[in-house]
């Protein structure tokens, strides 16, 4: 697989990553299958998708085990991505960002991943009773410690501040990224940022504008979180089937059955420009080869949990939209219906 740098420290990955979340997490509990998943990760390595994305919190806690599973025959093929920083309740999530939870999260995560070193540890969200230089600093002891090679930062705050009507490659920002820039140029003062996690798909393109070129400025990586739409771009999901009670998208206003069937224009358009590649070619390989094409320094990281969807999300490297397809995709729909 064709490789990319992210970050100042120039670290190598496969051009496209693995969420591990939904192998432990968020979606239908019914269909995690532990030893699928084990399949998944290691079809993952097989085909030079390296980097794993997992965070302390799927699970909680059982994702990172998942993954210490491969981890410990094939540590040396792979490239760790995990988080901390937020805790899970029964029935809520909060933010922690003192500094001697951050290393004792470290610690905790080094042992599920059964590794030495993590190649990047990200600060999933900021704790706003905390300075988050203050959090930021306590990461930065980590590299200096050797349990950790790089920092990144997840975005926030754009979703509750988006608006109806942006257009495929057209957004009308109005500030989404604003708080995650903030964060990024007060904890670049502490320590340096290697990548940001941030959503980027075509049917969410706001981090063009405002945050991708913050990072592209700066050497900083660019991780596209989900990059498929949470599964609508792929095209597999029908609308009004529903989803089971445990998986996210049973609340999520996009996956009524109205949305879907009124979102379907987006997703018809990306079978369009399939066929003219093959009819071996997927929605889902369009869809990210389109976020590919977004910079150098852009990774996308589609989340999976089965052996054949991380092969067919791999295959997407080797595509190459054409200008027209590019203008095509730019000219789709905007989504329909808010995302919060």
């Amino acid at each position: 697989m064709e490789r990319r740098t992210i970050g100042a420290t120039a670290l190598e990955v496969g051009a496209i990553g693995l969420g591990c979340m939904p192998m432990s997490w968020a979606y239908t509990g019914s269909r995690q299958l532990g030893e699928e998943s084990v399949r998944a990760l290691h079809m993952a390595l097989d085909r030079g998708t390296n980097l794993l994305d997992t965070a302390d919190m799927y699970g909680p806690f059982t994702n990172e085990l998942l993954l210490g599973r491969v981890l410990k025959e094939r540590r040396s093929e792979a490239f760790v991505s995990t988080k901390c920083g937020l805790l899970v309740g029964d029935q809520h999530i909060v933010a922690n960002g003192r500094p001697g939870y951050v290393r004792r999260a470290c610690d905790a995560s080094l042992r599920r991943l059964q590794t030495d070193v993590i190649d990047l540890y990200q600060l999933h969200r900021a704790d706003p009773e905390i300075p988050v230089e203050e959090t930021w600093g306590a990461m930065a002891d980590l590299v200096r410690a050797g349990k950790v090679r790089a920092l990144g930062l997840c975005a926030v705050g754009a979703r509750a501040s988006r608006r109806s009507g942006t257009g495929v490659g057209r957004p009308v920002l109005g500030g989404l990224h604003e708080g995650t820039v903030r964060q990024l140029e007060r904890v670049q003062q502490v320590f340096p940022v290697s990548a940001v996690q941030a959503e980027l798909s075509v049917w969410s393109p706001e981090a063009l504008e405002g945050l991708l070129p913050w990072c592209e400025a700066r050497g900083v990586g660019f991780l596209a979180a989900m990059p498929l739409g949470n599964g609508f771009l792929t095209g597999t999901l029908t609308p009004g089937e529903g989803f089971e009670p445990d998986d996210v998208r049973a609340r999520h206003p996009r996956f009524t059955a109205e949305m879907m069937a009124a979102n379907q224009p987006v997703v018809a358009g990306l079978r369009r420009v399939a066929r003219r590649h093959g009819p071996e070619v997927t929605p889902a390989q369009v869809a990210l080869a389109w976020v590919l094409s977004r910079g150098r320094s852009v990774v996308p990281v589609p989340g999976a949990k089965r052996a054949r969807w991380v092969a067919e999300n791999a295959a997407a490297a080797d595509l190459r939209l054409t200008a027209a397809d590019l203008a095509e995709i730019g000219g789709l729909p905007a989504a329909q219906g808010s995302w919060d």
